[in-house]
């Protein structure tokens, strides 16, 4: 990796990492569906313009039914669980149990395969593969058994399903959108995402009636700009730098960026037992989702000499 591809690494692994503190932030003073529509709409401002002046849209709308699969998957349902879940839940435990993504992802991309969703060919997850599910299964247990004590369960089961929304919208983008230009992908799931927010924020909480704090405005804007519009960006940028597979071992680097932003701006207390699990799941998620190992083919040509 160039010096190059390390700071979009970097750079993604940061974007990536802080929305958890910012959102634990931005719902001190605003409602979950408040901050989902304006973090969505001001993502899709950003990227609409740009897709649009790439041609890159239209293919993406065309697609219109995977597109709607994905947009819920990985928007609509777990934007709003992940800001409801940070009003009890620590920020640093949340993103701690987001990591088990790349777990539930296996088992998603598995069960499609088996009812026919997907006709791609399986890729056998081998001893390195099941040694990982069951590492990262005893990692989330011990975060959910320990960590999360006391919490409201609610916030746990709402976290929970979070990850398997974005568990879904992985394999939808990967099964059904993949061949399409990303920023088109994302910004029509962003537009449509504030479209479905905007009647349910008007009929329900309503606008806020006066103008929320400095450090939210400032939480709401980073979370709009930096962890959506420039975070997709700088993904585009390291896939073609490194490609989509080592690009995604960022993945792995964000729920620590997100520990320490949390120890450090909000004063969340971590345990033992939650740096235990944290290793666990991060451990379980590499060896799970890694690719098998390929066995070496003898050269017949070398074994003649």
């Amino acid at each position: 990796m160039d010096r190059r591809a390390a700071l979009l690494f970097a750079g993604l692994g940061i974007a990536w990492g802080v929305p958890y503190l910012f959102i634990a932030i931005a719902v001190d003073e605003l409602a979950p569906s408040v901050l989902v529509l304006a973090r969505t709409a001001l993502g899709a401002l950003l990227l609409l313009p740009l897709a649009l002046a790439h041609r890159q849209l239209v293919p993406a709308l065309r697609r219109w039914r995977p597109l709607l699969v994905y947009a819920a998957a990985e928007v609509v349902l777990p934007w709003l669980m992940l800001a409801r879940a940070e009003r009890t839940l620590p920020s640093s435990t949340t993103a701690l149990l987001i990591a088990a993504v790349p777990l539930v992802g296996v088992v998603v991309g598995a069960l499609a395969r088996r009812w026919g969703l997907d006709r791609s060919a399986p890729r056998p997850l081998g001893r390195r593969g099941v040694l990982g599910l069951a590492i990262g299964t005893a990692g989330v247990a011990a975060l959910v058994g320990v960590s999360v004590t006391g919490a409201d369960p609610v916030a746990v089961l709402e976290v929970a399903l979070v990850v398997v929304g974005y568990a879904v919208g992985a394999w939808v983008l990967g099964a059904h959108l993949s061949d399409l230009p990303a920023s088109g992908v994302m910004a029509a799931s962003l537009a449509i995402s504030a479209l479905v927010y905007l009647p349910v924020v008007l009929l329900g909480p309503g606008l806020p009636t006066a103008l929320p704090s400095a450090r939210v405005l400032v939480a709401v804007a980073v979370l709009g700009v930096v962890c959506t519009a420039l975070a997709f960006l700088l993904l585009g940028a390291l896939v073609s730098a490194v490609g989509p597979v080592r690009a995604t071992t960022v993945v792995y680097v964000n729920p620590l960026v997100a520990v320490v932003a949390g120890a450090a701006v909000l004063g969340e207390r971590l345990t033992g037992w939650t740096a235990v699990g944290a290793v666990l799941v991060l451990a379980g998620s590499v060896l799970a989702t890694a690719p098998p190992r390929r066995r070496s083919v003898p050269d017949p040509a070398a074994a003649a000499t």
